[in-house]
């Protein structure tokens, strides 16, 4: 049996890795799966609870009991799934952007998640993205991409996604916001963003996605020939 392959895209918050990895995996026929999601999930039907968020054991429990599932439409776009409901776009919300690096911080709805990510990369040949998925989550993976870009290239990309979606919020306050949820992400005490040892670094202020999925495209299929 031919061993499944993993590909592992790591990086800050609006670095692209989304966009990069869905497109790899439709490229590559590999499964796609979007931890950021997961979490986004979770934070989700906390907030709709009004749970208090840093209460660990509380969401630890609704983690728990919380049905996730990560779907392929015909058109190749992922779609989420919470407990029977599409919530692919609620998720992106900005309330839930503001409150769910608070939500993957805590360590047992982290442990919870990273089982069941493991689980889908197990017998399957998969892209998947996140902040601690090359060092936490798939610490072998056969390819480890770290995708940054500066806070401005990164706040303009996000600006653009939410004018599409009748956000409207100024540069400067996404600029501050990114830069806050990096210094959250690197400083948790729990799988803190950072590069794996042995990922590829890859600065995207100005590339395109085309060209950084042309890249990455490109040593995954030189990896598995």
């Amino acid at each position: 049996m031919v061993p499944a392959i993993s590909v592992a895209i790591d990086g800050p918050a609006g670095a692209g890795k989304s966009t990069v990895a869905r497109e790899l995996a439709r490229r590559l026929g590999f499964l796609y799966i979007d931890t950021g999601a997961m979490y986004r999930a979770i934070t989700l039907k906390a907030l709709r609870r009004r749970l208090n968020l840093a209460d660990e054991e509380s969401l630890k429990a609704l983690a728990n009991q919380s049905r996730i599932e990560l779907t392929t439409d015909p058109d190749r776009l992922t779609r989420v799934f919470l407990d029977g409901e599409d919530v692919t776009q609620a998720i992106r919300e900005p309330e839930v952007t503001r409150h769910v690096s608070m939500v993957a911080s805590l360590p047992g709805v982290r442990e919870i998640m990273v089982d069941r990510q493991r689980e889908l990369a197990r017998s399957k040949n998969v892209v998947m993205d996140g902040r601690d998925v090359g060092t936490v989550v798939l610490p072998d993976a056969q390819v480890k991409v770290f995708l940054t870009a500066s806070p401005e290239a990164r706040a303009r990309r996000r600006q653009r996604d939410l004018l599409a979606r009748g956000y409207h919020v100024p540069l400067d306050s996404l600029v501050e916001e990114i830069m806050e949820r990096d210094r959250q992400d690197s400083c948790r005490s729990i799988a803190p963003l950072k590069p794996a040892p042995d990922a590829w670094v890859i600065d995207s202020s100005d590339l395109s996605a085309e060209q950084v999925v042309e890249m990455i495209a490109a040593r995954v299929l030189g990896r598995a020939s």
